[in-house]
C-alpha cells in the first residue's frame, strides 16, 4: 500500500474537497463537528487570511485517508495551527479508522515536511483525539500541556441525568420541567429549509439576552453570523447539527444550536428572550432537556457542555475533561518549542496571580 501526500494552499481547492473530506470525516470515529468540512471551510471564508492556508492530505490511491486542517499563524513564534480558531471548542486531525499506523506515519511525515521553520501547535485536542496518534509518532522535540477545561455528562436521556443528582435537587429540576410544560413552552426541531432564518433569530435573541452585560463580542459580529448561516445548514442536512426553536404563545422565544458527532453531543450556542426568565422559566434546564434528547440513549458517549467552567454547569455534576495542547517541533526549531512552553507557563502564572489578587479583595466591590 502506497500513500501519497499533498499540501493544499488554494481556497478553491479547499472548497472542492467537500465530498472527499466528508467521506473521511465519516470514517474517523474521534472527529468532532468542528472538523467537518462545512464548519472548517466556512470558518476559513470568514476568518482566514489569503496565503496562510495549509491543508495536509494523505491519500491511498484516490481516497483521502488522513488530513490536517492547518494555517500559518503570525506572531513572534512562527506556527502552524488548526483551522477553527477561538470559536471552535475542539481542534484535531482526521484519520481513517480503517487504515493503520502507516497512514499515521504518512501524515506525521507530511507535517514534519510542512513545518520547516515553524512550530506545529495543535490547540484544544480532546483527550483521545486523532492528533494524539501523530504526537506519539513524532520523532522530534514535543511537549504536551493542558489547554481549556470542558465539562461532560454521559450522553443519556434526561431521566438518567436526573438520577445522578441528589434526590432534593432532582426534584427541583423535575418541578422546573413541569413549570415549562405548564407555561406552554413547546420545542420543535427546525428543518434544513428553516435553518438560516432560525439562526438569525437565535443571534438576535442572544444579543437581547446579554444586553447590558458582558458578552463574547465575536458572537455579535457579522462575520460570525455569516459563518454560522453558511456552515450549519449543510451540517443539519448531514446530521452533524440540530437547531431547535422554543415557542411561547406562538412566538419564538429561544433557539438552540447543538452540534453532533459519533462520540458527543454539545450545546454550542443559544439565544433566549428575557421574557422566559420573567415567566420563571429555567432556560438552562430547558436547553439541557432538549440537548439530551439528541444523545441517542448513550450511543454518543458524552453530552459535552463544551469549554468553560461556569458555576451553573456544575449543578449537573459533570466530569472535568481537559483539552490538550500538543506542541511539535523539528530539532532545528526546538527553541520555538521552548519559547511556546515558556509563554504557556507565564500566562498560567499570570492568571493564578490575578485570581489570588481577586480572592484577597483586590478586584474591588
Amino acid at each position: 500500500m502506497t500513500y501519497t501526500t499533498e499540501l493544499v494552499t488554494d481556497d478553491g481547492d479547499f472548497a472542492a474537497l467537500a465530498a472527499d473530506w466528508g467521506r473521511l470525516y465519516g470514517r474517523c470515529g474521534t472527529a468532532t463537528p468542528f472538523q467537518s468540512h462545512a464548519w472548517l471551510h466556512s470558518w476559513w471564508l470568514s476568518y482566514g487570511r489569503r496565503g496562510r492556508l495549509r491543508l495536509l492530505l494523505v491519500r491511498d490511491g484516490g481516497e483521502l485517508v488522513a488530513a490536517a486542517p492547518l494555517m500559518r499563524a503570525g506572531g513572534p513564534v512562527p506556527s502552524l495551527v488548526p483551522l477553527g480558531g477561538a470559536i471552535s471548542d475542539y481542534g484535531d486531525v482526521l484519520l481513517d479508522d480503517g487504515h493503520g499506523e502507516r497512514a499515521v506515519d504518512a501524515l506525521t511525515e507530511a507535517l514534519s515536511g510542512a513545518a520547516r521553520t515553524a512550530l506545529i501547535d495543535f490547540r484544544e485536542v480532546r483527550p483521545g483525539g486523532a492528533a494524539e496518534r501523530v504526537y506519539e509518532r513524532w520523532r522530534g522535540p514535543r511537549r504536551r500541556v493542558g489547554d481549556s477545561l470542558c465539562l461532560e455528562l454521559p450522553a443519556v436521556p434526561m431521566d438518567e441525568l436526573l438520577a445522578r443528582l441528589p434526590s432534593a435537587k432532582a426534584q427541583r429540576v423535575r418541578a422546573k420541567l413541569r413549570r415549562l410544560t405548564a407555561l406552554g413552552v413547546e420545542r420543535q426541531v427546525v428543518g434544513p429549509d428553516g435553518v438560516d432564518r432560525a439562526l438569525r433569530r437565535m443571534l438576535e435573541l442572544h444579543r437581547l439576552q446579554w444586553q447590558g452585560r458582558k458578552v463574547t463580542s465575536e458572537h455579535l459580529r457579522p462575520r460570525f453570523c455569516d459563518h454560522l448561516v453558511r456552515s450549519v445548514g449543510p451540517m443539519v442536512r448531514s446530521g452533524d447539527a440540530v437547531v431547535t426553536e422554543f415557542r411561547l404563545d406562538d412566538d419564538v422565544v429561544a433557539v438552540d444550536l447543538t452540534l453532533l458527532s459519533r462520540r458527543l453531543a454539545g450545546g454550542y450556542l443559544y439565544g433566549a428572550h428575557p421574557r422566559l426568565r420573567e415567566r420563571k422559566a429555567d432556560v438552562a434546564v430547558m436547553l439541557l432537556d432538549a440537548c439530551a434528547a439528541h444523545t441517542g440513549s448513550g450511543a454518543r458517549g458524552a453530552l459535552s457542555l463544551l469549554r468553560g467552567n461556569e458555576p451553573y454547569k456544575h449543578h449537573w455534576r459533570p466530569d472535568p475533561v481537559v483539552n490538550q495542547r500538543l506542541l511539535l517541533a523539528r530539532r532545528r526549531t526546538a527553541p520555538l518549542l521552548t519559547a511556546a512552553v515558556g509563554d504557556v507557563a507565564a500566562r498560567r502564572r499570570g492568571k493564578e496571580l490575578v485570581r489570588a489578587w481577586r480572592e484577597r479583595g483586590g478586584g474591588g466591590p
